[in-house]
């Protein structure tokens, strides 16, 4: 009987980190994380748990050999180094989980993978900020790059959205829509968005990693392209309630101090000319290489399903709070009275 292929995975209890193990658990690979036993410390009993910080306490790794790696975790330049140096004879292959963050712009619509990536003035930096985050990325790539070699691959997801999302900046517009009444939509109805299920993105960078492919991806979705307002119509029409949307313009919104992305998810001004291009990324390659996108109906029944399992009391992290929400429905139709 042929032994077991080894997975290795740093993180593995938070989002995109238990999708994966539970992909590769249907693949029959042997599952090891390692982690600080902080995030959901019970979860997968039958998965072997290395204890250890990836900040100077790497001893559990030592000694030990793994067919793959998959990296969740890596922000900081330093500290993945430490780590990498260390798997670097330790793995056959190395899989990281950059950020679409990681380029210098999104201005041009239907970028890919060759466009200039974000630098940072002081590479010495270890603060994470909405500025550095993406730049960070970049660094933490070439440290893979100069341990792995032709040993790795580098994936770039956009929002990564579905089951046991912490973020709630998907989440929301299923939830709130399911709600019903009058809902507040944001910005052009035919404006494009882009995401990728969990479930997708962890099935597709296990097979990468097996498939021991050497290349780096853009990884969103969906296949076709798809606007904000048909995705709030699918909503809709999944949670089968009686949500009346009510599209305020960009310049509305933005002058009632209105938060886009995170107060307003998927909602980014189209005056903002520095992100054009940033829910319009060409993903032709990471297709071609096999990423498969589930139905868009599929994401939002699973994430409905997963939301009603939250407490009662359970505080949004992204989404309009609903005074607010009531606040601007009544000015916008005081201020357009012949739409109502």
């Amino acid at each position: 009987m042929a032994k077991k292929k080894r997975l290795l995975i740093l993180g593995g209890t938070a989002f995109l980190g238990r999708a994966l193990v539970e992909q590769a658990q249907k693949r029959g690979l042997e599952v090891t994380l390692f982690n600080r036993g902080k995030t959901h410390p019970n979860l997968f009993a039958d998965v072997e748990k290395l204890r250890g910080d990836r900040d100077g306490n790497l001893d559990a790794l030592r000694n030990r050999r793994w067919d793959y790696c998959i990296d969740t975790c890596g922000y900081i330049p330093r500290i993945v180094a430490q780590s990498a140096q260390l798997l670097a004879e330790a793995v056959d292959h190395y899989l990281f989980i950059s950020s679409i963050s990681a380029y210098a712009k999104h201005t041009r619509i239907g970028a890919d993978e060759t466009a200039p990536l974000g630098i940072l003035e002081d590479e010495s930096t270890e603060v994470i900020t909405g500025e550095t985050y993406g730049p960070l990325k970049v660094l933490c790539e070439k440290v893979i790059a100069q341990c792995f070699a032709e040993r790795h691959t580098i994936v770039r997801p956009g929002l990564i959205v579905g089951p046991c999302d912490p973020t709630d900046r998907f989440s929301y517009w299923p939830h709130r829509i399911a709600q019903g009444g009058p809902v507040l939509a944001p910005g052009n109805p035919k404006r494009p968005v882009q995401f990728i299920d969990v479930r997708d993105l962890a099935t597709w960078c296990v097979e990468l990693a097996q498939a021991q492919t050497v290349a780096t991806f853009d990884a969103t979705g969906p296949a076709q392209p798809l606007t904000m307002g048909q995705l709030l119509a699918s909503c809709k029409n999944i949670s089968g309630s009686n949500a009346e949307l009510v599209w305020m313009d960009d310049a509305f919104l933005l002058a009632r101090g209105v938060a886009p992305w995170m107060e307003l998810p998927l909602w980014i001004p189209e005056g903002e000319k520095d992100m054009a291009g940033f829910q319009r990324r060409n993903i032709d390659k990471a297709l071609g290489s096999g990423l498969k996108i589930r139905a868009l109906e599929d994401t939002l029944h699973s994430t409905l399903d997963w939301l009603v399992q939250r407490p009662a009391d359970y505080v949004w992290r992204a989404g309009m709070q609903t005074d607010k929400e009531r606040e601007l429905l009544a000015a916008w139709r005081e201020k357009t009275p012949s739409k109502h």
